[in-house]
């Protein structure tokens, strides 16, 4: 096996990422068989429902730009699966995955053996990909690894790492079903990746999180920052391409003005978040040195984050994929774009609620054309249309079965156009749809992704 590909095609014969298994010492156990590599580097790890992967993208860019040599494991991918492991800001490549694969063939073997013995299902797919990403870390080897919760906390398959900082972005209701119907449990089960004696960063939240959050940390005696209370986002400006913010860290520094090349009001207060847990890694005593700052924040990119992909018409991917999620990108929408009516292309997967996706989103849209996430846990355009009918009322709604065509009709509107106005397209509700978006404007050869 040499390849990406084929790592990911024997990845996908195990039990999806969308179905976790609440257990965590089967992937302990398949760690300790490849020889405990999660151990053999710091990690900043990262929980939350929305804002993690911008978060852990913004923490990895300053830690590399302070020279160290980084691993980040970010979940799912937008087109290409190596998207999910990078090493110094780079996806991995092929030979080097598929060595790390072939190293834990043995360990899984055992543990599957095991896992059948004992009448529990075999490890999961995402219980290999979390013990294959600290793997090829280990090879690498790194000197820090950013690591992205993959769902809850408590018994993701990440959490066998030993975190010395915790960050927490804002905790709101998904996947309520697995992880609990309330915020408050949602939050204890997210809490649960904080170590003892570590150090907790964590942006605004909902007292009940923030309560969960905090009694987690005094169990394990670890030290707490909060947004707002011990750092916080003094200024926040729009800018050609992207914010201009001014943060004051934990440390007490105010830094100077600095400019972050992503779009929407919400990616600064992430940045401003990955400030202070950089600051936290680093020792907590002294600021990130100005010349760090700049050149990490301007290295930053956000993929499938209001992403521009296509122009003349303009379109934009979104990965927002819950009620939460899609209020901040209607907010960021508007701030950053000035067209005079929007074409919404939207798709969600059956787990979430599409209809509150669909309500915070209501404000945006002219025109909205519903479609069909290439997955099977995809909710049918048609049931789609069902929700819309009084989620969206009074708005044009049609339906496409498949993106392209719903991208196509959409690109077709846009371009038709009254002089002086401006037409756009946005395409969100799930990740997957924004991957999929984004691979078919390479195919078409938009010129943008």
């Amino acid at each position: 096996m040499s390849t990406a590909e084929e790592v990911y095609d024997a990845l996908l014969g195990r039990v999806g990422e969308a179905n976790p298994r609440p257990r965590i010492e089967p992937v302990r156990r398949l760690a300790e068989l490849a020889g405990s590599p999660q151990l053999s580097f710091p990690v900043v790890q990262i929980a939350g429902t929305n804002g993690k992967t911008s978060t852990s993208r913004a923490v990895e860019s300053l830690l590399r730009a302070h020279g160290l040599r980084t691993g980040l494991f970010t979940s799912p991918h937008l087109v290409d699966f190596t998207e999910r492991f990078q090493i110094d800001g780079s996806p991995i490549s092929g030979p080097r995955l598929a060595e790390a694969w072939s190293e834990l063939q043995l360990p899984l073997e055992v543990v599957d053996a095991e896992l059948e013995e004992s009448g529990q299902g075999p490890i999961t797919f995402f219980e290999a990909l979390a013990v294959l990403a600290f793997t090829a870390f280990a090879d690498a080897p790194v000197d820090v690894a950013v690591i992205e919760v993959g769902m809850g906390g408590e018994w993701d398959a990440t959490n066998i790492v030993d975190a010395q900082v915790a960050v927490f972005t804002p905790i709101a209701l998904d996947h309520t079903a697995i992880l609990g119907p309330d915020i408050a449990t949602i939050a204890r089960t997210k809490a649960g990746i904080i170590k003892p004696g570590s150090t907790v960063v964590s942006a605004a939240q909902d007292p009940a999180a923030l309560a969960a959050i905090e009694a987690a940390a005094e169990r394990t005696g670890s030290r707490v920052l909060v947004q707002g209370r011990d750092f916080r986002l003094a200024d926040d400006r729009l800018a050609v391409g992207g914010r201009q913010i001014d943060v004051v860290g934990a440390t007490g520094n105010a830094y100077d003005p600095a400019f972050v090349p992503l779009f929407g009001g919400h990616q600064a207060e992430n940045v401003a978040l990955a400030i202070a847990a950089v600051e936290a890694f680093l020792g907590g005593e002294r600021p990130v040195p100005e010349e760090v700052l700049d050149e990490g924040l301007g290295q930053l990119t956000s993929p499938g984050r209001l992403q521009l992909i296509g122009i003349d018409p303009s379109v934009v991917v979104d990965a927002a994929h819950n009620p939460h999620g899609a209020e901040a990108l209607a907010r960021a929408f508007v701030e950053s774009f000035r067209f005079s009516e929007v074409a919404l292309v939207v798709g969600v997967l059956g787990e979430k609620d599409a209809a509150g996706v669909l309500a915070a989103l209501a404000p945006l849209a002219s025109r909205v054309i519903l479609t069909t996430v290439d997955s099977p846990r995809a909710i049918d355009a048609d049931r789609l249309a069902e929700l819309a009918a009084t989620a969206l009322p009074g708005l044009p709604v049609e339906v496409e079965e498949r993106l392209p065509d719903a991208l196509d009709a959409a690109r077709a509107w846009a371009s038709t156009v009254e002089e002086g106005e401006s037409r756009g397209v946005l395409v969100t509700g799930s990740v997957m749809l924004a991957g999929e978006a984004i691979a078919y404007s390479r195919d078409e050869g938009w010129g943008i992704a």
